[in-house]
């Protein structure tokens, strides 16, 4: 047998000269042998994979044409309305692609259309991650990711929607401006960082680096850290296929040509969109100037709420303090809008800071289990949805013939009262099914069938419930941990919160039988009695008659 005589160093050498193909062998290997679970919502993780892809091609060839600057030109091109008219040449460029470019009305609609749905199927992760407790540890890195990759997504879509330097995205830009002078002492360095002296000024230059560059490369970044950790997690279980006991599908190759194959229908969506589909026909609304804005202007879907926001709020709600100014119709919902997304970001952390929680999960919830986390989680989409549907305001009151003024009343009063009386009746709504799985659990299934005993007693017969349902219908109570009183025997007022929280966000919260349970769980054996209106006693397996 030989031997190899070469040092170590030299072979750590050849070993990095070889062709991939040993590490290619073993990554085939190590993603044969992982397993996931196929659901409808790993869809949209496919769905977004496809619209970052779609956006990075379009992207680089719409940048071959596209000129980023505000410098004033000659329109000279074949769109005879506008001949003679003084353009920038990012408008000019962006007229080329549209119209003496062969194929570039349809990249440029295309990518358009790809970042119109690059939010939605965030929001759908976000939503499905969140009601589910996919965010919970190990996992709480990734959820954090997730949502800076929706920031990101804002970003991109925002500044791409002012690069065209149209009518429409002049009005855009022009409350953009308006906003970043309203914010008392840094309003005015931020407006300058933005668009240096005066109205454009350089916010074509601005946005565009931030757009071509630094928000694709914040999302590389990010795609790269979701994927290390979901390697190093593993794929979560939803909580049928942990009641069944299934395996799940190959990751490679059963689950990668699936998610291929999704891939390119939703490629083929976008690109059929944007052949059959106008959308921001810029020589429509013609090049910006800021004397004059569009009638009936409306953001971008995924940037309304901010625009909602600005509306719900009462004007002339202003005062003077220290020398300045400080316009709280610009403040607040900047604050509001912020708070929104600092708390969507923070929410594992604390309500894993407030139940105790310190142990991993890789099981699903069903949402119905948690009563609180899904009320909290309706009720912030509640707040979301309203200040989107306040930036339709004017379209609403146009529509259905009624004032503006209404409207946005209506809209007040929907955001104040709305979110807390959407928690209750989701929290209600979630303990009212987990009586229906138990009463199935105890009793059975209905089967419409209707007997009369001997005594003239009628009696509908019920099916039993086969074993995979028991497991997942039969459920018991998640108990919390008291506060311990410090050295002195007193509880400090972090602890009491800590507390109350815990036993708040307890209410109704339960989990099947057999799902494993921490040693946190079962030191506080707090699992009997009844808990927000459900029996939360483990209930007998009887099958019913």
């Amino acid at each position: 047998m030989p031997v190899d005589r070469r040092s170590p160093a030299a072979r750590r050498r050849a070993r990095a000269g070889r062709p991939p193909r040993a590490t290619l062998r073993r990554l085939r290997a190590a993603a044969s042998a992982r397993r996931v679970h196929l659901t409808w919502t790993s869809l949209f993780g496919v769905v977004t994979a496809t619209c970052l892809l779609v956006l990075a091609v379009t992207g680089i060839l719409l940048s071959v044409v596209y000129v980023p600057s505000g410098a004033l030109v000659t329109y000279d091109g074949p769109y005879a309305p506008l001949a003679g008219a003084q353009v920038s040449e990012a408008f000019d460029s962006v007229m080329t692609l549209s119209w003496e470019t062969t194929g570039g009305l349809l990249i440029r609609q295309t990518h358009h259309w790809a970042a119109l749905v690059l939010p939605a199927s965030l929001i759908m992760q976000l939503l499905s991650t969140f009601f589910s407790g996919g965010f919970r540890r190990p996992r709480r890195v990734a959820w954090l990711l997730l949502v800076g990759l929706f920031v990101l997504a804002l970003v991109g879509g925002w500044s791409g929607y002012a690069l065209p330097d149209d009518m429409l995205s002049g009005t855009g830009l022009r409350i953009v401006q308006g906003v970043a002078l309203g914010i008392p002492v840094l309003g005015t360095w931020a407006a300058g960082l933005l668009f240096g002296d005066g109205f454009p000024g350089r916010i074509i230059e601005t946005l565009a680096p931030l757009h071509m560059w630094v928000v694709p490369a914040g999302i590389a970044v990010v795609l790269v850290a979701r994927a290390v950790l979901a390697w190093r997690h593993g794929p979560t279980v939803p909580a049928v296929a942990a009641a069944k006991g299934t395996l799940g599908v190959r990751l490679w190759p059963d689950a990668a040509l699936r998610a291929l194959r999704m891939g390119a229908m939703t490629t083929a969506v976008l690109v059929l969109l944007g052949a059959t589909t106008t959308i921001s026909p810029v020589w429509s609304y013609g090049p910006a100037d800021p004397g004059n804005v569009g009638a009936g202007s409306q953001p971008d879907w995924y940037m309304g709420f901010l625009d909602g926001a600005l509306r719900l709020v009462p004007s002339g709600w202003e005062t003077e303090w220290f020398g300045y100014t400080w316009t709280f119709a610009v403040l607040v919902p900047l604050l509001a809008v912020g708070a929104w997304f600092v708390a969507l970001a923070l929410y594992p952390f604390l309500e894993g800071w407030a139940t105790r929680d310190t142990v991993d999960h890789h099981v699903l919830e069903r949402p119905r289990n948690v009563p609180v986390r899904t009320g909290i989680g309706v009720a912030g989409a509640l707040f979301y949805g309203v200040l989107w549907g306040a930036a339709s305001a004017d379209i609403l009151a146009t529509t259905f013939q009624v004032s503006f003024e209404s409207v946005i009343t209506v809209l007040q009063i929907t955001l104040l009262a709305g979110p807390p009386l959407a928690f209750d009746v989701t929290r209600r709504m979630a303990v009212g099914l987990q009586r229906k799985d138990r009463d199935i659990a105890l009793h059975g299934h209905e089967t419409g069938r209707i007997v009369r005993t001997a005594r003239g007693e009628y009696l509908e017969i019920h099916a039993p419930a086969d074993a995979t349902t028991r497991a997942l219908l039969t459920t018991v109570a998640v108990g919390t941990v008291p506060a311990r009183p410090d050295h002195d025997g007193r509880r400090s007022v972090t602890r009491g919160l800590r507390e109350l929280l815990g036993r708040w966000f307890a209410e109704g919260h339960v989990r099947p039988e057999g799902h494993p349970r921490s040693e946190r769980e079962t030191a506080v054996g707090n699992l009997g009695g009844r808990r927000g209106g459900v029996d939360s006693r483990p209930p007998r397996r009887a099958d019913a008659a």
